[in-house]
């Protein structure tokens, strides 16, 4: 029997993280009941949590019936909004669980940010998800706002699937989409999913568990965005991944789609980073690089003149 070898990276700041999470967040922790999941989400989250940049505010509040935070640097550079769709296998995760990496995307790109406290399977399971980020995003836009989709991981999933819908419906307002490490659909048996199954932080039996908890229907491009029949007309993206990821190759074959369908994409592998890799950029040399040009693109779709 042939020994499996897990792949590791070998940047002693990530290699940090990672001995700091799984002394929060066991490696087996989609085995454990729901509610053991989110304590201990939550204490890995706030053990990674920042005081917000000076001068900046946030609000917690709802848009429609969906809670929401609203932050707002001390200097707005940009009429345009930033939506963010949080990470968490759509089991985990809240407004605090992303707090600092929220407030300092703001600060950085100099543009007010809601996040949306969607609600969690497998209390609810799809298209609830969706729908929630969805009502934000349409009062958003029916206000006039310019909008960046934003998503890391699950919340990635989500955000490549808001701009197919708004798309197909004939929304207009959003100049860009921004995914980070997600999961868009891939076959979970081939490529990245492979070599990268006994990844740290994430591995192909965790997606396949979030998956299933979710209950999307296996055909509907909304929830696998790789399944969409044409990417023409979707708004520019910015598409980071991990190098040691089985969704990996998700944002690999998502970023050449869209280019071959005529759109707009700035693609960035980081190659010593691991799926969550957002929560080590103040500890990691290359996580501190891939956040710092996230939010460049960030600022310059926001920016960008419509």
């Amino acid at each position: 029997m042939t020994e499996t070898i897990r792949p590791m990276p070998e940047e002693a700041g990530i290699l940090e993280f990672l001995q700091l999470c799984d002394s929060f967040y066991p490696a087996d922790a989609v085995d454990a009941s729901i509610d053991q999941q989110r304590l201990w989400y939550d204490a890995l989250c706030a053990r990674f949590d920042r005081p917000m940049p000076d001068g900046m505010t946030s609000e917690d509040g709802l848009i429609g019936t969906v809670p929401t935070r609203r932050y707002t640097p001390a200097d707005v550079l940009t009429p345009t909004k930033l939506l963010y769709l949080h990470g968490g296998g759509y089991v985990v995760g809240s407004l605090s669980s992303h707090h600092a990496i929220c407030a300092e995307i703001a600060e950085t790109a100099g543009a007010e940010l809601i996040s949306v406290d969607y609600r969690l399977a497998p209390e609810h399971v799809w298209p609830v998800q969706s729908d929630d980020a969805y009502t934000v995003l349409k009062l958003l836009l029916g206000e006039g706002d310019r909008i960046v989709v934003i998503g890391d991981s699950a919340g990635g999933n989500l955000a490549a699937g808001l701009t197919l819908r708004a798309r197909d419906e004939g929304l207009k307002g959003i100049v860009g989409q921004v995914l980070i490490y997600a999961a868009l659909g891939g076959d979970l048996v081939s490529g990245s999913y492979q070599e990268m199954a006994e990844a740290p932080g994430l591995t192909t039996a965790d997606v396949t568990y979030y998956r299933a908890i979710l209950k999307a229907p296996a055909d509907e491009p909304v929830a696998h965005p790789l399944l969409t029949r044409s990417c023409a007309g979707l708004p520019p993206a910015f598409i980071s991944v991990a190098h040691f990821d089985p969704l990996r190759d998700d944002g690999r074959l998502y970023a050449a789609r869209l280019a071959a369908d005529g759109v707009e994409v700035w693609f960035r592998e980081e190659p010593q980073m691991v799926h969550a890799w957002l929560r080590a950029r103040h500890m990691s040399d290359g996580a501190g690089q891939g956040f710092r040009a996230l939010c460049r693109a960030i600022r310059q779709m926001a920016e960008a003149e419509g």
